[in-house]
């Protein structure tokens, strides 16, 4: 299934977890490589709204808070090295909305 273009990327996500240097789940070195900084979040949250978003949505789990899915893929982004790419979607069982979760690194492999 495709999760609606409109699904929610929350920028606080972006500037207050993936793009901030951490002790564990570091995310913001890897995402350098991709030219992803704290200087262009919008970059980061444009690419995986027009590259990783439109792809197949893979249900993953449900729990009180919502089914998950995850869309795997590749980003290209400012730097022009391809970061293959996780990311956890929720959709919320009140109104029905998707949020992105997380973004995790990938091995590559499963991007169909």
């Amino acid at each position: 299934m495709k999760l609606p273009p409109d699904s929610e990327i929350p920028i606080r996500k972006v500037t207050h977890y993936l793009l901030v240097p951490r002790v564990e789940s570091d995310k913001s070195i890897w995402l350098s490589r991709g030219g992803y900084t704290s200087e262009n979040p919008h970059r980061l949250v444009e690419d995986i709204r027009s590259q990783i978003l439109p792809r197949e949505a893979i249900p993953a789990r449900s729990s009180r808070f919502g089914e998950t899915f995850e869309i795997r893929g590749v980003l290209q982004g400012p730097s022009d090295i391809p970061l293959s790419v996780r990311t956890i979607w929720l959709k919320d069982p009140l109104s029905g909305m998707f949020r992105l979760i997380t973004l995790i690194p990938s091995s590559g492999k499963k991007t169909s």
